[in-house]
């Protein structure tokens, strides 16, 4: 293993070094799970051709979303502790990589009328073992890159995930993802390996892709990208890991800045987390998308993504993260607000009317224009919201706590998030509107963003108690 002081030579090679860009690909190699799988392909397909009961089917996506945070809040902590006293980051990685790359392969058996339970199944494994993925990943990014560049090297690595998403989501609408009825793809021609979509095929087979590309580009990680010493064999680590996650938990009362942090941070990004993984079953739902129009939208904010990621970079360099979050929150605050306050024929809750004229192409109806215009305010935030929080965190915390802190971060991500999801299911059940069920995310967003703005930057530089 390449020891402490590689990682220190490593960050003297700048933000281009092979440690750097390997660490980059990371995130290029995780993005297509999220993208073709959790967003615009295969939750889709779920809700819309799996089952024959789209609201029930979106609610009981939202139920696995809730299952897998519950299980990401409970154990990201503990492993980002054990990982500190372990040192090494690589093998949990290598060890979660492999439970997410079978199970994706897996998806393949979700044919319409299979085993619900079996395919919630396997995306709880694959959503929990992608996030513990990244809380190793993330950890390492303070032995490799100075604190000056960690809000432009996390922006570009983040920039680069939603590029290898695009291509992903490309190469699946242009030839594989068909109309169920035609039988053909949007250029026309006969899907990939003659797969049919009249079976869901065309979406399934996204699950062996996403597995397939995670495999072959987390390689450059592995290879390039130095790794702390080995530290404490795998029991000792886990005892004495134990203890300073507890350490760590009381240590926060003496950071309130980084407390102060983390609470906002957990708020918003369920709101976040809600948007990422409701927001194309939403669509799917009230305008009858099949796989080629949900995966064209999401190419469509993938793009806007990479460029929102891309000017984030700078202005992350410039006027800091939290300038970057802050902004990218009221985005997203505007883009929910649009999204649920559209239907079929109007926007803003009916102050405009938008008849339908016809039904034929792709978003012919204005409603879905507009639909289309409020996710681009998405797809310029997404990116940038959690790559800069992501550097806020590393701009308050030393290399040796990074495990520690990213942690809890990743706790602070999804120890509530199923409070977000789980309101979408209650909501959507009581009142059998996924509308009304959407609106609960501005509430989180909302929460966040107003703690967010009470916090410094850096978070640490708060040394006062919390209730001052």
């Amino acid at each position: 293993m390449t020891n402490m002081a590689d990682a220190t030579g490593e960050r003297r090679g700048g933000i281009y070094s092979r440690g750097v860009v390997g660490w980059m690909l990371f995130d290029w190699a995780a993005q297509p799970f999220f993208t073709v799988i959790t967003t615009f392909i295969f939750g889709p397909y779920f809700v819309s051709r799996m089952t024959s009961d789209p609201i029930a089917a979106q609610a009981t996506w939202s139920n696995m979303a809730t299952i897998s945070s519950i299980i990401i809040a409970v154990l990201s902590p503990i492993l980002g502790s054990i990982a500190d006293e372990s040192g090494s980051r690589k093998p949990w990685i290598a060890f979660f990589a492999t439970i997410k790359i079978a199970a994706l392969c897996l998806l393949w058996t979700a044919a319409p009328g299979s085993s619900v339970a079996f395919i919630v199944l396997l995306m709880v494994l694959a959503t929990t073992s992608a996030e513990f993925s990244i809380v190793f990943n993330d950890s390492m990014m303070t032995r490799l890159i100075g604190q000056k560049d960690v809000g432009r090297v996390s922006n570009i690595g983040w920039g680069m995930g939603y590029l290898g998403g695009m291509i992903v989501l490309i190469s699946v609408v242009l030839f594989i993802a068909a109309s169920p009825e035609t039988g053909k793809t949007i250029l026309g021609t006969t899907p990939l390996f003659g797969l049919d979509p009249a079976t869901g095929e065309d979406a399934r087979v996204t699950g062996p892709i996403s597995a397939l590309w995670y495999l072959v580009f987390i390689l450059p990680m592995f290879f390039f990208t130095p790794d702390a010493s080995r530290g404490k064999p795998l029991a000792a680590a886990v005892r004495s890991g134990l203890g300073e996650l507890g350490s760590t938990i009381r240590e926060l009362k003496h950071k309130p800045g980084v407390f102060r942090f983390l609470v906002g941070r957990m708020i918003y990004q369920d709101g976040v987390n809600g948007l990422l993984t409701l927001g194309g079953i939403f669509a799917a739902a009230m305008f009858g998308w099949h796989t080629m129009e949900i995966g064209i939208y999401g190419i469509i904010l993938n793009v806007i993504a990479i460029f929102g990621c891309v000017a984030a970079s700078s202005l992350d360099r410039w006027l800091g993260s939290k300038f970057v979050v802050v902004l990218a929150l009221l985005l997203l605050l505007a883009a929910t607000f649009g999204m649920i306050s559209t239907g079929p024929d109007f926007t803003l809750f009916g102050l405009v009317s938008l008849p339908i004229g016809t039904t034929d192409g792709l978003f012919s109806t204005p409603a879905e224009k507009a639909y289309i215009l409020y996710g681009l305010l998405i797809g310029i935030s997404f990116g940038p919201v959690q790559a800069s929080s992501r550097s806020y965190l590393a701009r308050s915390v030393s290399p040796a706590e990074a495990g520690r802190y990213f942690g809890i971060y990743a706790l602070s991500g999804r120890a509530t998030s199923f409070m977000a999801t789980l309101s979408f299911s209650l909501l959507t059940y009581w009142t059998g509107s996924a509308r009304i069920g959407m609106a609960s995310l501005i509430i989180f967003l909302a929460g966040g963003l107003l703690i967010l703005l009470k916090t410094p930057y850096p978070a640490a530089h708060l040394a006062k108690p919390l209730e001052a």
